[in-house]
């Protein structure tokens, strides 16, 4: 019997899923992709498959991945689904099928508890503050008792505790196997449960990070897998750019000078002078690092109103000179650290001065691969090199040799066809399969676009949203999302529309956006204005969100470095890039924020867009025939009937 058969046979009406899970019917969607993944797992395909909400996606890869008898990778864009599939899926399939099923879930780095580091930071506590210790002592308490070293086992740990910074390693900080810990490490103890498990469930940073510094040959921690899945895959080619790029920050050099502050008056058997000179060598470094982004803000401040500018080679060049200085500080600094007497930590420290100097030298040196620029966010400033295209990454890189590779999502098509996601990802020769929606659009939402309505560039455009939006939600009872493209548009229509809104108004920004979603779904009739980080992976099902308001098409800024960049590169070749790239884009990122509304069968809502240019201008259609197929009106009365079905 072959893998697709066994699927199949799980998921028929009298089948083991049905006779278990009270009340579970396979739907028409969850049989075709479950049987498309078994064929691509048999046959060794990589498949790209489009599985709207309701589909059933996650059952329909776990099961072929469960029964193929290979150890399976499955990749995650985000800590929710990674959660929902180690906690809740798999041992509900387990149950089902009646067989254990072996899981590994595996976090990044930062997220366990280092022995060693821990060990060093004890020695110190007297030096610490009294919140410091308090925690300390927490994780004292909790370190002999955990079996994973993972902080989130640590109830009411802050995300942003400082302190914890100090207890874990990421892998540019890790001793590897030179650790006196090492065998004990709870990363090396993650790694040993995975390369025992049948599936391995990771999240796209750890997949990416783990990617990058295994093509330096060390650091590695996901165990070989025949096969893979990557969901929520839409969001893979922004995760690659991240991590096969090249950062210099304030943070970083800072996190280093504190590390080599402290070895310098640490390594055993120092005599003073070398003591003396490993601390001068460690402020030589921090003050040319200084000196290095002074320059970097200069020319920002100096030649760009944002917060982020792209490198000219003049700039470069000016940077570059105090970058020369850094790199002759660090590799000083480095020949003493190597001096030390084969003291480990002395010996990472030694690494880390190289892998910065190394890095220093990359985001200053123009490459046509990638596009050179500076960035500030708050007293922060970073350095950054980032690819310009990551299609042959993934390709050779996250893809690479597997026997097969399913990625999917609820969002890969433009109007019906993959060409855009398959010439980012460099998967063109990949098979494609689109699903039809369980949901029933036609009766389950409607399309509101006001007919009146200024161009979205025009300074009138902000206060005409604020007018639409405040009628809308009046109609709605509020229970809204509100998504902008830009926090200076959500800013502007929440003055307008607070004093005249008689609903509970949350706002992106004034809390956490845990605390905002919570608080949203907690209080009755909400609605909650955010920018970017709410178009996706926000999940509201039933009353409580019955309108998803978008002010504008979601187009990526023209003048934002890292599309800049790919808008040549695709007009140098000879292409067209706002149909080829910027249109595409923006269609799955407008789907991602419209897909907030319906989650379940028996949802109901409006989706309104206010931009006009969905209906004026010739792309309009494009976005258009991608959209659900929810009946479209201009008219806020047939809104209100549509509501008053519910």
């Amino acid at each position: 019997m072959t893998l697709a058969d066994r699927v199949r046979a799980a998921l028929a009406d009298d089948g083991p899923l049905a006779s278990a899970i009270g009340g579970f019917e396979a739907r028409p969607g969850q049989r075709q992709l479950a049987g498309h993944v078994a064929d691509a797992f048999e046959h060794g395909r990589t498949l790209i498959a489009e599985a709207g909400t309701g589909t059933g996606k996650t059952l329909a890869y776990l099961l072929p991945a469960v029964l193929g008898g290979k150890r399976v990778l499955i990749s995650t864009g985000t800590r929710t689904l990674q959660d929902q599939i180690f906690y809740k899926d798999v041992p509900a399939l387990a149950e089902a099928l009646g067989t254990p099923i072996k899981a590994a879930y595996m976090k990044g780095r930062t997220n366990y508890l280092c022995l060693h580091r821990f060990g060093r930071l004890q020695e110190a506590e007297a030096g610490l503050d009294a919140g410091d210790r308090r925690w300390l002592r927490a994780i004292a308490d909790w370190a002999p008792e955990t079996q994973t070293g993972d902080r989130a086992e640590i109830e009411d740990m802050p995300d942003d505790l400082p302190l914890w910074q100090e207890v874990t390693a990421t892998a540019e900080q890790c001793l590897g196997r030179d650790c006196p810990q090492h065998l004990e490490c709870f990363v090396t103890r993650m790694k040993e449960r995975a390369a025992e498990s049948e599936l391995v469930i990771v999240n796209h940073h750890l997949l990416c990070a783990d990617a990058s510094v295994r093509q330096g040959g060390f650091g590695e921690v996901i165990p070989e897998c025949d096969l893979a899945v990557i969901d929520e895959a839409h969001q893979l080619e922004d995760v690659v750019t991240m991590y096969f790029g090249v950062v210099v920050s304030t943070h970083r050099v800072d996190e280093f000078v504190r590390d080599a502050s402290a070895a310098a008056g640490a390594i055993p058997g120092q005599q003073a002078m070398a003591a003396v000179a490993l601390a001068t060598a460690v402020s030589d470094v921090q003050h040319a690092c200084r000196r290095l982004f002074d320059a970097a803000r200069g020319v920002l401040r100096g030649e760009s109103a944002g917060d982020r500018m792209t490198m000219s080679a003049a700039a470069l060049e000016r940077i570059g000179e105090q970058g020369a200085l850094v790199r002759s500080a660090l590799h000083r600094l480095k020949s003493l650290l190597g001096g030390s007497g084969g003291n480990e930590d002395a010996s990472s420290l030694a690494t880390r001065a190289q892998a910065l100097a190394d890095d220093i030298n990359v985001v200053l040196t123009p490459d046509p691969a990638y596009v050179n620029y500076v960035e500030a966010r708050g007293r922060g400033i970073s350095l950054r090199a980032a690819p310009i295209e990551v299609s042959r990454i993934v390709k050779t890189v996250i893809v690479g040799d597997r026997a097969a590779t399913v990625l999917t999502s609820a969002t890969l098509a433009v109007e019906g066809q993959f060409a855009y996601v398959k010439t980012r990802l460099g998967l063109e020769d990949a098979e494609a399969i689109q699903l039809p929606s369980e949901f029933d659009f036609t009766r389950q939402a409607i399309l509101y676009l006001p007919s009146e309505m200024p161009d979205p560039r025009s300074q009138e455009f902000n206060r005409a949203a604020a007018r639409i939006i405040a009628e809308l939600l009046e109609r709605t009872r509020g229970r809204a999302f509100a998504l902008f493209t830009s926090y200076a548009a959500m800013r502007e229509v929440h003055a307008i529309i607070a004093p005249r809104v008689g609903w509970p108004l949350f706002v992106q920004g004034t809390a956490p956006r845990t605390s905002l979603l919570r608080d949203f779904r907690n209080t009755p009739n909400a609605v909650l204005l955010a920018t970017a980080s709410f178009w996706q992976g926000v999940d509201v099902a039933g009353e409580a969100l019955s309108c998803v308001i978008i002010d504008r098409l979601p187009f990526a800024s023209p003048a934002d470095p890292l599309v800049s960049a790919r808008i040549k590169v695709i007009a140098d070749r000879g292409g067209q890039p706002f149909h080829e790239y910027q249109v595409p884009l923006a269609t799955l990122t407008l789907l991602q924020g419209l897909g907030r509304l319906i989650r379940t069968k028996t949802d109901r809502g409006v989706l309104a867009i206010l931009d006009p240019r969905l209906t004026r201008m010739p792309y309009g259609r494009r976005f258009l025939g991608s959209l659900p197929p929810a009946p479209i009106t201009d008219d806020l009365e047939v809104v209100e009937r549509f509501l008053a079905e519910e």
